[in-house]
């Protein structure tokens, strides 16, 4: 899986010589703190209107129906477009719907409808976001810094997820989710400025074709490579499934079930950020291989708290759990970063991204709707073990594909020889 060499503590931190990447991380940093929060937040401000799992799977869906439906175009304008200008405009739209959400809270006026009006502009806000970001994170650094940077995102990421849904926990608890709304959308407007600091050349496609064109351009790359478009089938099947299980049912069980609770599931969130956050500081000194076949037996060992959240939630057990499913998610997001960020053309990487995402997400909505259906209408216990095998067999079965077992990196084999 890794090298036996470890890199200097300057090799390890070479993506911060880099100017650009420096005030990049420092703004994906605040809003990653910032926005720690709100997931949780979001969730039980939902069920606190009501205590229904289906109305938490209708936001979740509103959001990712939204997110689904512009994802393609955030691709081409990402392409189009200063990548981190894309990014600071989306910022703006993100202010103004996690600041109506923390108002309607404050004032007691929130609806679940109301809610999930708002959470579809915010995934919309997103679909644009995610592409530019995937394709602005190799222009800011060298290839040979690129999992370095990667890792080092994926640190920060994960010391906010430990302390976020801990601090959201007793937050929500206390003062109620209104408060973490507004943390957010603060993150927000401190990081549009430091983005206007990061200086890059125009991108290098100008224009002068249509949409369509760019979408078909960027189709033919994503179906070209074998690994991309089985592992993006793969999550079809297991995005639905966390969505579903670990979104939907993971904090209606915390919430009505006294041997979890929502300060305990707050525990449990924050572990699996410990098991990132362990595995980012692994991967800032040895580099990744076999960066897929890698990731995705880590990806099947969420199977794990999925089997544990339905038979025994206990806050201890299910935590660790979560933990060792967080490292084996690290090693894939890390994975997957590198295989698409060093075979797919620069020009391209947005496109292609956002046929990623698109594939990923489409069936997360359908996951929230009938989970949300399931975890009141059936045996709680039955539903996750169930969803824990499936998960686990999905992920482990992309590894008869050659070109998902075998992917090395550049430093190994060329990029496309390895990847096709």
């Amino acid at each position: 899986m890794l090298r036996n060499e470890a890199p200097t503590p300057a090799r390890r931190l070479g993506a911060m010589q880099d100017r650009n990447f420096r005030w990049f991380f420092l703004a994906r940093a605040i809003t990653l703190i910032t926005g720690s929060m709100s997931s949780i937040a979001l969730a039980f401000a939902v069920l606190d209107i009501d205590n229904d799992a289906r109305s938490l799977s209708l936001v979740l869906a509103a959001f990712t129906i939204s997110n689904i439906v512009f994802v393609l175009f955030g691709g081409v304008i990402a392409d189009r477009l200063p990548r981190a200008l894309i990014i600071q405009s989306c910022y703006v739209v993100d202010i103004l719907s996690i600041g109506a959400i923390a108002a309607l809270l404050f004032t007691g006026t929130a609806t679940v409808p109301s809610i999930a009006i708002l959470a579809a502009v915010n995934g919309a806000s997103t679909a644009f976001v995610l592409p530019a970001m995937q394709g602005l994170i190799p222009q800011l650094t060298t290839p040979e810094h690129l999992q370095q940077a990667n890792a080092m995102l994926s640190f920060v990421r994960s010391m906010v997820t430990i302390g976020g849904p801990i601090i959201a926990g007793v937050l929500v608890a206390t003062a109620g989710p209104a408060w973490a709304m507004v943390v957010q959308a603060a993150g927000w407007v401190i990081a549009i400025p430091i983005l206007a600091l990061v200086k890059l050349p125009p991108p290098a496609h100008g224009g002068g074709t249509t949409m369509f064109h760019d979408l078909r351009i960027g189709w033919q790359e994503f179906w070209s490579r074998s690994w991309l478009w089985v592992i993006v089938l793969a999550f079809m099947v297991m995005n639905a499934i966390h969505v579903g299980a670990w979104g939907v049912a993971g904090p209606y069980i915390a919430k009505n079930n006294d041997l979890l609770g929502i300060s305990g599931w707050g525990w449990v969130v924050s572990a699996e950020g410990v098991g990132v956050l362990l595995m980012t500081l692994i991967l800032m000194w040895f580099p990744l291989k076999k960066p897929l076949r890698y990731g995705m037996i880590g990806m099947a060992a969420f199977a794990i708290p999925l089997t544990v959240l339905g038979v025994h939630p206990a806050v201890v057990l299910l935590a660790i759990a979560a933990f060792i499913a967080g490292a084996g998610a690290e090693v894939f997001s890390t994975g997957w970063n590198l295989a698409m960020m060093e075979n797919i053309p620069g020009e391209k990487l947005s496109r292609v991204s956002s046929y990623d995402m698109l594939g990923s997400f489409v069936v997360m909505p359908i996951g929230t709707l009938i989970y949300g259906w399931l975890i009141t209408h059936a045996d709680a216990a039955t539903v996750l073990i169930t969803s824990g095998i499936v998960y686990a067999a999905v992920a482990l079965a992309t590894l008869v594909v050659p070109s998902v077992w075998r992917m090395g990196r550049p430093t190994d084999a060329a990029p496309e020889t390895a990847a096709r």
